[in-house]
């Protein structure tokens, strides 16, 4: 390696990690200030580690009477299970669907299916509530839940997934008697298990930060959701920024921990479900 490409890896190494820093800084401020009284946050210059660190942030989240945070967290953990669970049976069956069984006019409504990722989301905000209001699902995790579970990008990325599996195993097991029900349950979700890891890991991801569905189908305060509630610690003449950076550590926690675990499952499933056939 001569000098002159020496000296270039050492400034791409030098931007990365500028760039890299750039990305953790909020964190680190979001961590070191959750540890801080609110006096201390924005005070300046900043100090990394905090001069009279506490616990109080954390402690206060629980006991505070004026906001509910463990209900609102419970209530998040729900509505984001509840999402992740049957999206995972409705998506992979249609993905099945598409990409296993030959019916007529197929390829046409699939078709049909992705011109639907062409709308932007937020011109279907008000049908969206007017739906939810006749089927009287306004004000409850339903109406968080229903909308995210019909996701076309998920099915166009398992099928892709499912096309990669070979017929031929199919084919035999079909040949010893099995229905496309235990087809699908004993040999393509098993074989598919890194593209649906993917899935579920960006599904978590994406329900647990929402911010616009929570804020404009729910209105009663014990029913709000942790990405609303956050909010409402500044909603007032003074704010907290102490009880802001504390909940947001506490938010993040789940996330975090969820990518280290399906971290492998994800590199395997968005590599495999590349575009084919």
């Amino acid at each position: 390696m001569t000098k002159k490409d020496k000296a270039l890896k050492w400034v791409l190494t030098i931007i990365m990690i500028l760039v890299g820093f750039c990305f953790v800084a909020p964190f680190i401020f979001m961590l070191s200030s959750s540890f801080k009284v609110s006096g201390e946050v924005m005070r300046f210059p900043w100090h990394l580690i905090p001069e009279s660190p506490t616990v109080k942030n954390f402690i206060g989240l629980f006991t505070n009477g004026v906001y509910n945070f463990q209900k609102w967290y419970v209530n998040t953990i729900v509505m984001t299970g509840l999402t992740i669970l049957i999206k995972i049976f409705f998506v992979s069956f249609t993905a099945y669907g598409f990409a296993k069984i030959n019916f007529k006019g197929k390829d046409v409504i699939f078709l049909v299916l992705l011109s639907a990722m062409m709308i932007p989301s937020d011109i279907m905000i008000l049908p969206r509530y007017i739906i939810f209001k006749n089927l009287h699902i306004l004000d409850s995790m339903w109406a968080l839940i229903l909308p995210s579970c019909v996701d076309v990008y998920f099915v166009f990325l398992l099928r892709q997934s499912f096309i990669s599996i070979p017929d031929s195993i199919s084919e035999a097991a079909k040949i010893d008697g099995c229905s496309h029900m235990r087809i699908f349950w004993r040999i393509v979700f098993p074989l598919a298990k890194p593209s649906i890891a993917t899935m579920a890991l960006f599904s978590f991801t994406w329900s647990w930060n929402d911010y616009t569905g929570p804020y404009l189908y729910i209105s009663t305060m014990d029913k709000q959701m942790l990405s609303v509630g956050i909010k409402l610690f500044s909603s007032g003449l003074t704010q907290d920024y102490g009880a802001q950076m504390a909940a947001a550590t506490i938010v993040l926690i789940p996330i975090m921990v969820a990518f280290l675990f399906c971290q492998r499952f994800f590199i395997e499933g968005v590599a495999s479900s590349g575009v084919k056939g």
